[in-house]
C-alpha cells in the first residue's frame, strides 16, 4: 500500500472521485462442481459480509491472466500457470462502497478447473485482505443458489450452470 490510502497503489481515481482499478478474477471448480469463494466484509459497514471469486486488482501493465494465477496463488496457496486458465468467460463493471470510497471495478473472469478440492492457504494474504476476508470455501451451486448470503456476482449460480466445460468465444457481460 501506497502512503495513507489504505486501497494500495493499483487504484486509479477517476475525475468525478470514484476510485477505479482492473482486477482479474478465477472461477475455481472442483472435479465436483463445486465453486470456492471467499468472504469479505468492509469495516466501515459492520456486520455486512459477501462471498465472491477470488482475485483482485491488477498492477500497472500486469498481463490480466499473469495476475489471475498470482491473486489465486495469494488468496488460497493454489498454483497454477496462466495457460492453465480458460478465458476470459465473464466480464463485468462493479461500483460499490469500500473502506467510505466509491469504487468501479473492471473485472475479468477465468475459470480453473481442479480435478478435486485442493488444499487452501491464507499465507499470502495482505493486511487489508487479513482485515477484511474472513473465510474461503468450496460451494455446492445448488447450496449456493439456496443460501441467504450475498454472492458476487450475483448469477452465480445461474452463471455456473450456463458455463460449458470446453467454452470458447468471447467473454459474456455479466451483472
Amino acid at each position: 500500500m501506497s502512503g495513507d490510502d489504505p486501497l494500495g497503489p493499483e487504484w486509479g481515481t477517476a475525475p468525478d472521485g470514484t476510485r477505479t482499478r482492473d482486477a482479474s478474477r478465477v472461477v475455481v471448480l472442483d472435479g465436483a462442481g463445486r465453486v470456492l469463494l471467499v468472504r469479505g466484509t468492509d469495516p466501515e459497514r459492520p456486520g455486512e459480509a459477501w462471498w465472491f471469486t477470488v482475485g483482485g486488482g491488477r498492477g500497472a501493465g500486469e498481463d490480466p491472466r499473469d495476475a489471475a494465477v498470482r491473486e489465486l496463488r495469494e488468496e488460497t496457496g493454489l498454483a497454477a500457470a496462466p495457460g492453465d486458465l480458460t478465458g476470459p468467460v465473464w466480464v463485468r463493471t462493479a461500483d460499490f462502497p469500500y473502506l467510505g470510497r466509491a469504487c468501479r471495478q473492471r473485472e475479468e473472469f477465468f475459470v480453473l478447473r481442479l480435478g478435486a478440492a485442493a488444499r487452501l492457504s491464507r499465507a499470502g494474504w495482505t493486511a487489508l485482505e487479513l482485515a477484511t476476508l474472513t473465510d474461503v470455501r468450496w460451494w455446492d451451486p445448488d447450496e449456493l443458489a439456496a443460501s441467504a448470503d450475498l454472492c458476487y456476482p450475483a448469477d452465480l449460480p445461474v452463471l455456473l450452470a450456463e458455463l460449458p466445460p470446453d467454452w470458447t468465444g468471447p467473454p459474456r457481460v455479466v451483472g
